[in-house]
This record gives structure tokens, C-alpha cells and sequence, in this order.
């Protein structure tokens, strides 16, 4: 009779929200993209995700239309609970919910990030209490990120929603960098996405790994004949074309961005740039190109759904410009090298990483944004050299891609975290478990 090897299983814990409307939980489609790479390398996945119950933002879509897609993930939906008050009145029940779905794996993998409804941490701790070793991930210093909304200059047209952040920030700053802290000293493994968040984490972590969480496929690099092309196109005498994709957020420099583009119309540089995605920055970024009069070379087309049009767009760019102002790993950096686009912006440990095999990029000191717009006006004089950088960013992007990343990420679970404490694989749950109760949430 053939010996069949052991079923094995993962527990995770992803941030990314679930929507509970009209019946139905829905789910964003890199989720699914994620939950099946990780299939890919266990049996069995379950992964504890909060749920909202309002109407969901385009790109999700119904949990029943995976049935296939994720027949050996089981989804646990958990409360979104981020105010003091929700986390306290839900804790005891999670805490319990927790504590079973941690017996029942063989891995444990918790993200963090917050302080109030971070049921990554709450997972952590549960897992150090219970004796389990467990690997902790995040992709960015949040209580950093928090300490740093504070420093911004003061203003006081603010609005509610404003002041009420910077109050947060004021009160969750101290306590959250205390529980990174405390899960990060107790995991066996640390998940650090990036250079950036591995530099701020991996002193507090016994074995801290540098790692990446992507979703371009490598089909969706950039091709030789899209790269040619494309080299051959920027020799022509024609605007300049300018990037960036992601949130208009204040982390985000939004601001410093249009002041670059502003800098770059002084110097003469003929340019067209894009502003790919939403955000509260948006009103304020628009009204400075208008007054600037720079509405003809400036577009906000906002949130784009297809993926395949964002991709296509960063193609079609020659510089992607970028002003982060927090410690984190933004994965657009990424995603424009593969597509050949070199990556222009502030200095950080992340790009600095990113680009440091082929130099696909360059990088200035945070919020000098006059040397930004003349390391951009230096490329467009020099096409040649914007050529080459094109050619360099390529093969800085060449080694991503969402198979080989969480390969890597799954391999590492493996070597490192001892397998022990699970239940026997006949009394694990199983199948797609898609089935849930909403009354418990």
C-alpha cells in the first residue's frame, strides 16, 4: 500500500478587507491571486481576514466566484474592529476563534500592522502564549508612519477628518510601536518586506529574513520588442512622460509631486504626467497644476480597475516619480521597473535596494524636491542616457515576479518554522470553506 505523504497547513493572517453586502462576502482579486500562489506550496490554507459591512470598492468581487480558485483555502472572516471600544467587545470571542485555528496548523504566518483590531498581533501573541513558533510579515513601519502625520505643518483650515487622524496619531504612536516591538522579540521568524521595513525591524527579530510581496506575473514584464520599442521611441523629440501609481495620500508626497512638475515647467522640460489613483490629496493636487497652468500637461484619471491598463500605462512611461515620505515598500516601485520604466524620486532603503544591481534609477535626498526636478530635466536633455536607464530598470525588475516571491516566502516558512501542535489532518477543517455565518461578525 503507497505510504501518502502528510497534508500540510497554513495559517494566515491578511489585512486585506473582505465586504460583507447584500449576502455575499466579497473579496479583492489579488487576494485570490495571493491565497492561490500560497496553495501552491501547502495543502491546506486558512486565512483570517476582517470583514466590512458596506458596499465594496471596485475590484472586488464575490467570494462564490472562486469556488475553484480557492478549493483548499478556507476563509475566516473576523470584525473590523480598528475603534477601542469594537476590539474590546470583540476580543474574547476572536481570542477564543483564534486560539482553535492556531491548534488545528502546521505554519503560522500573521501580518501586522495597526494597534486596535490588529488580529495579526492578537494572533502573534496567542501563538508565543500557546507555545507555537509563528512567522510575523508586514511591509512598512506603521507606527512610524503614524509618528510621521504628525510632523506635517500645521493647519488650521484642517478638516474633521484631518484632526481626527493627527488626534490618533498623537494617542496610537507610543502603544503601537510597543506592540510591533513585543510581536516582532517574540516570532521565530521575521517576514520583512523590503529593505526598508527589514532595516527598521530586523535588530528586534531572532531570524529576520528580507522578503517581497508582488503580483506581477512574469508574463506581465515588459517584452525585448516592448523594451526596443520603447528605447527607440524616447530618442524622438517628444514631452517627456512622467508616472505614478498609487493613493493621493500625504505619505505619499502627493504635494511634493505637483511642486516637482512645477520646477520642471521653470526649467523648460516638456513633459505629460499621470497621477494614477484616488485620494484625499487629489482637490489641493489639481489646484496647484491649474494655478500653475499646467492642466493640459497633467492628467488625474483616478482609480483604474484593469490591471492590464496600469500595467500598460507604466510601459508606455519613461520615468516613474516618486516623493515617499514614510519608512515603507510601496510595491509600485516594482512594478514600474518591470516594466521598464526607471524610478525617480526619494531616497530609502527600499529603492535604494531595488536599484542597486543595474542602477535603474535615481534617487535624491527626502523632500528635495529642486533636485528631483533636475536629475528629471538632466534625463530629458540626455536621451541617451534616459535610454540606458530604461535598459537598467529592466533588468532591475527582472527578478519579480509573484511565483517566484512567494516561492521564496513559503520555502522560508518551511525551513525555518518546526512543524508541531497541529491536529491530525482527518479533524482539520477542509475544502473550499467558503461557508460562514454572519451573524458571528
Amino acid at each position: 500500500m503507497p505510504i501518502t505523504a502528510p497534508q500540510t497547513s497554513l495559517l494566515l493572517y491578511a489585512p486585506v478587507p473582505l465586504y460583507l453586502f447584500e449576502g455575499s462576502l466579497f473579496i479583492e482579486r489579488q487576494a485570490v491571486n495571493g491565497l492561490q500562489l500560497w496553495a501552491r506550496h501547502f495543502d491546506l490554507i486558512t486565512v483570517m481576514m476582517p470583514v466590512s459591512a458596506v458596499a465594496p470598492p471596485a475590484g472586488w468581487v464575490p467570494v462564490h466566484c472562486y469556488q475553484q480558485e480557492l478549493s483548499r483555502v478556507s476563509i475566516e472572516p473576523f470584525p473590523m474592529a480598528y475603534r477601542p471600544d469594537q476590539f474590546l467587545r470583540a476580543l474574547p470571542r476572536a481570542l477564543k476563534r483564534i486560539r482553535r485555528l492556531i491548534a488545528q496548523a502546521d505554519y503560522l504566518s500573521f501580518a501586522i500592522g495597526g494597534l486596535f483590531g490588529d488580529w495579526g498581533a492578537v494572533s502573534c501573541l496567542a501563538a508565543h502564549q500557546l507555545q507555537r513558533p509563528y512567522g510575523v510579515w508586514t511591509d512598512r513601519v506603521e507606527s512610524e508612519v503614524m509618528r510621521q502625520s504628525l510632523e506635517r505643518p500645521s493647519d488650521k483650515a484642517l478638516d474633521q477628518t484631518t484632526w481626527r487622524s493627527r488626534l490618533r496619531g498623537r494617542l496610537y504612536h507610543r502603544p503601537m510601536a510597543w506592540l510591533e516591538k513585543a510581536v516582532i522579540q517574540r516570532a521565530d521568524l521575521g517576514l520583512f518586506h523590503g529593505a526598508e521595513t527589514f532595516e527598521a525591524y530586523h535588530g528586534l527579530c531572532r531570524n529576520p529574513q528580507l522578503v517581497h510581496d508582488i503580483h506581477i506575473a512574469e508574463e506581465d514584464h515588459i517584452s525585448d520588442s516592448a523594451l526596443a520599442a520603447k528605447i527607440a521611441d524616447v530618442g524622438r523629440k517628444r514631452p517627456l512622460r512622467l508616472i505614478y501609481t498609487g493613493r493621493a495620500e500625504a505619505m505619499k508626497g502627493p504635494i511634493d509631486w505637483t511642486t516637482v512638475l512645477e520646477r520642471l515647467n521653470v526649467l523648460g522640460v516638456d513633459f505629460h504626467a499621470t497621477w494614477l489613483g484616488d485620494g484625499a490629496a487629489l482637490p489641493q493636487m489639481k489646484g496647484r497644476i491649474q494655478r500653475a497652468g499646467l492642466t493640459n500637461c497633467v492628467d488625474f484619471p483616478g482609480f483604474i480597475e484593469d490591471r492590464s491598463a496600469v500595467l500598460q500605462a507604466l510601459r508606455q512611461a519613461d520615468i516613474f516619480v516618486f516623493c515617499h515620505k514614510t519608512p515603507e515598500s510601496p510595491r509600485c516601485l516594482i512594478e514600474a521597473l518591470t516594466c521598464g520604466t526607471p524610478i525617480l524620486g526619494y531616497e530609502g532603503a527600499y529603492a535604494r535596494d531595488l536599484i542597486s544591481g543595474q542602477g535603474g534609477g535615481t534617487l535624491v535626498s527626502r523632500g528635495d524636491t529642486e533636485a528631483l526636478a533636475l536629475r528629471i530635466a538632466e534625463l530629458d536633455a540626455d536621451r541617451d542616457q534616459l535610454a540606458q536607464r530604461i535598459a537598467d530598470a529592466r533588468l532591475d525588475g527582472m527578478p519579480f515576479s509573484d511565483v517566484q516571491v512567494f516561492a521564496h516566502r513559503a520555502g522560508i516558512l518551511k525551513q525555518y518554522l518546526p512543524v508541531g501542535g497541529a491536529m491530525p489532518p482527518q479533524k482539520r477543517r477542509s475544502g473550499p470553506g467558503l461557508g460562514w455565518d454572519a451573524a458571528r461578525y
